[in-house]
């Protein structure tokens, strides 16, 4: 008696069958199932911002005595909570425009501060060779661990004192005064962001194709014409991603621009001008809403102007090919 095996072809597999745990678990996130789902989250997220917006543009008595989702049956909208709170010659108006203009003072040069030291930090430490680059690589690594409130005091004794070794002063105390102060707040950020842009850059840069690095040094190119004209533009989507992660915490930063800049006008960003409000202005519900609306406006538009950068960055270096 003899019993009949199946026979499959070779070279022959269901196509609608991933063949690793990767294409499965993208199936998976690519179903009809997770879309709904992700949208619904997305509503989710979305409600309390809207919340806001529409808070901000209604009149005080309308705030204090009905929530925001009635405007809809009952619409009444006004511009007077921005024109007071931006522009108002009241202490108590927020005058939020001259601390918005510091917060951009600030974010703006400790963004790019970090992103150009670390790109060059990051090159070096993947094509350059030089004794002790790896163990230097793992040094920066190390200092991301390292809480920021610790390097509060260290640092603001540097700028207060200065630098000195057995009785030599090796660098001064900094003395600023008024918009000085910027330096010391972006010394601070760039100091406290290069550990985490240098691992993120160096990841990717590491994983360029090593045959193209070696064909522009045939043809003559310098490691600075390297830098320039093949890693730079190749690198754009991880300068965009860690671009967007450092604007997003120096705009929102509250610790390190109170500690370094001060709290005067002259220096202080919209997050502390915003803190002195809710504690002392906590019951003028529609100047709040209307201050905390303008200080989320800038990082909305850097977020959905490099969004599609952000997420190539965010995506480099995880697959090959």
């Amino acid at each position: 008696m003899t019993t009949a095996t199946p026979t499959v072809a070779v070279g022959t597999q269901k196509a609608d069958v991933p063949r690793t745990t990767a294409g499965r678990v993208r199936k998976r996130l690519n179903s009809r199932t997770a879309t709904v789902v992700s949208i619904l989250i997305a509503v989710l997220w979305t409600i309390p911002t809207f919340g806001l917006l529409i808070s901000s543009l209604r009149p005080e008595d309308e705030i204090k005595t009905t929530g925001w989702w009635t405007a809809f049956s009952n619409p009444q909208f006004t511009l007077e909570n921005y024109q007071e709170v931006l522009f108002g010659r009241s202490a108590s108006s927020g005058q939020l425009a001259s601390y918005f203009i510091n917060s951009l003072a600030i974010t703006v040069p400790s963004v790019l501060f970090p992103l150009a030291f670390a790109a060059l930090a990051a090159y070096a430490l993947a094509w350059i060779k030089f004794r002790g680059r790896d163990w230097l690589y793992i040094a920066i690594f190390a200092l991301q661990i390292v809480p920021l409130q610790m390097a509060l005091v260290p640092l603001l004794k540097f700028f207060s004192t200065g630098v000195t070794l057995g009785g030599v002063t090796l660098m001064p105390a900094w003395d600023l005064v008024d918009e000085q102060k910027f330096a010391q707040v972006w010394f601070a950020h760039t100091c406290f962001a290069l550990p985490f842009a240098v691992f993120l850059l160096h990841n990717f840069i590491s994983q360029l194709p090593g045959d193209l690095m070696e064909a522009a040094r045939v043809d003559g190119a310098t490691h600075p014409k390297i830098f320039r004209t093949i890693v730079l533009p190749l690198i754009t989507p991880a300068l965009a991603a860690f671009g967007i992660f450092q604007f997003l915490w120096v705009w929102n930063d509250l610790l390190v621009a109170l500690i370094f800049a001060g709290g005067g006008n002259e220096t202080a960003p919209l997050t502390v001008r915003l803190a002195e409000m809710a504690g002392t202005r906590g019951s003028e519900w529609q100047r709040l809403t209307a201050g905390a609306f303008v200080s989320i406006v800038v990082p909305l538009i850097v977020f959905l102007s490099l969004q599609r950068y952000f997420v190539r960055g965010l995506l480099a270096g995880s697959v090959k090919g």
